[in-house]
């Protein structure tokens, strides 16, 4: 049974997508390790180690052996070791590592230089012995290298994958047959990496299961705590005010990376339908062309380039609805977008795809400030958006019905509460290994 069943992704263009590999057969990858061994060396000895400084939220460099475990969090107590070449600005990151340090843990970062050889390295720079290991969010080529410092150490690991490797590569990149020799091979790692976690997390129920049921994670020990927003930056937004731009027209803001899961050309072909609303689409990304072409002849239509993260919420703020996604793949379905937390956070209604990653109450909410059509179906989307804008004063309560959505199934206290069923398991582990 998965733990706790509470409901998460795609990251704004900002802050880009994230890919992972896995090991290959054992003759390929030991000489590749024998390679790596080499390069690590050398750029062991030759490059400085980037070093994180809590004091003044920036990168330090340090030369040789100097240490580059770097203390993040001051709070006395126990300590996790947060292991891989992550991106610690990622929001999944920062927020379970405030979430932590919260709950009383000091948090530490050890970012090897080659991921295979972590191990090697944490031994060389006498890496000391936390009281757990948190491998972060897309880190699968990190797992190996930190299960066996985990497993010397007899501490307990917490992996949070975020994603599956292998159905990335299969189902949405689509880079070969989910009945080839390489699917399979990468299946078979990734189950190696997912069953030998000591705690999982997943940001949804339906990712849960898959992680439980495909990738053969531990049922009891598969944790739900959703990505929700970073807080600080996505506050709630003043109504847009659409009455005083040119025209008067509402404004629907799509922003994203332009990806297949994200299903940008429904949007564009929606938005050819609906010429009373103006239409943004931020970002950049694979399929911006297409959307180009396909918006091609409508004015109501206009693209805008990526901004800088922090921008987002000003530019939510002056759009009536925010879009989600639209892809019709397996992963879409089971995710709940970065941006359709920030939208909500921001207090801004949403209009995306059907999906059971989002609660039961929740969708069945006329008042929830979110609205759900079919995933890549232009004309439902064309429909669902034109009755959304339709009624201004509607239109305008749905703003404090999303920021009450997200108030009661995403804020930060709501992963704060998901997040301590998961620490009071990783603490009982931890009292275990130390007894």
């Amino acid at each position: 049974m998965v733990g706790v069943p509470a409901p998460a992704t795609t990251q704004p263009t900002s802050q880009g997508e994230h890919g992972t590999e896995q090991p290959t057969t054992s003759k390929a990858f030991t000489l590749r390790v024998v390679l790596l061994q080499r390069v690590f060396f050398r750029k062991l000895l030759a490059r400085p180690v980037p070093v994180w400084n809590s004091q003044t939220a920036a990168c330090r460099e340090t030369t040789l052996f100097t240490e580059n475990i770097a203390v993040t969090t001051t709070v006395p107590g126990k300590t996790i070791l947060c292991w891989g070449r992550f991106d610690r600005h990622y929001s999944r990151n920062r927020i379970l590592r405030q979430l932590l340090t919260e709950a009383g843990w000091t948090v530490q970062e050890f970012l090897p230089r080659v991921s295979e050889l972590g191990g090697l390295e944490a031994m060389l720079r006498g890496v000391a012995r936390p009281d757990a290991l948190w491998v972060p969010a897309f880190r699968q080529r990190d797992f190996p290298a930190a299960r066996r410092f985990a497993s010397r150490h007899r501490i307990p690991l917490l992996f949070d994958p975020l994603i599956s490797a292998w159905d990335k590569a299969v189902h949405e990149r689509q880079k070969f047959s989910e009945e080839s020799f390489r699917a399979g091979r990468l299946l078979r790692a990734e189950r190696q990496l997912f069953s030998r976690a000591d705690l999982l997390l997943a940001d949804t129920a339906p990712h849960a299961r898959f992680f439980v049921e495909k990738l053969h994670a531990p049922a009891a020990s598969t944790f739900v705590v959703p990505v929700g927003a970073e807080e600080g930056i996505f506050t709630c937004q003043p109504p847009a005010g659409s009455a005083t731009r040119a025209g008067g027209r509402p404004e629907i803001l799509f922003y994203g990376s332009f990806i297949g899961l994200q299903g940008s050309r429904t949007i564009a072909a929606a938005a050819r339908l609906v010429p009373e609303a103006s239409w943004v689409l931020l970002g950049d990304g694979p399929e911006r062309q297409a959307c180009t072409e396909l918006a091609a002849g409508h004015p109501q239509i206009r693209f805008e380039p990526p901004i800088p993260y922090r921008d987002l919420p000003g530019r939510i703020a002056r759009a009536d609805l925010l879009l989600g996604v639209f892809g019709p793949s397996a992963k879409a379905a089971r995710v709940i977008p970065n941006k359709v937390y920030q939208a909500l956070a921001c207090g801004r209604p949403v209009l995306t795809r059907e999906s059971p990653a989002y609660p039961e109450e929740l969708v069945q909410d006329p008042e929830s400030g979110i609205a759900f059509v079919p995933a890549a179906d232009p004309e439902a989307l064309a429909t669902a958006a034109r009755e959304l804008i339709a009624d201004p004063n509607r239109l305008a309560r749905a703003a404090g019905w999303a920021r009450g959505s997200y108030e009661k199934w995403f804020s930060t206290e709501q992963l704060r509460r998901a997040l301590a069923v998961v620490l009071a398991r990783l603490d009982c582990l931890v009292v275990a290994d130390h007894a």
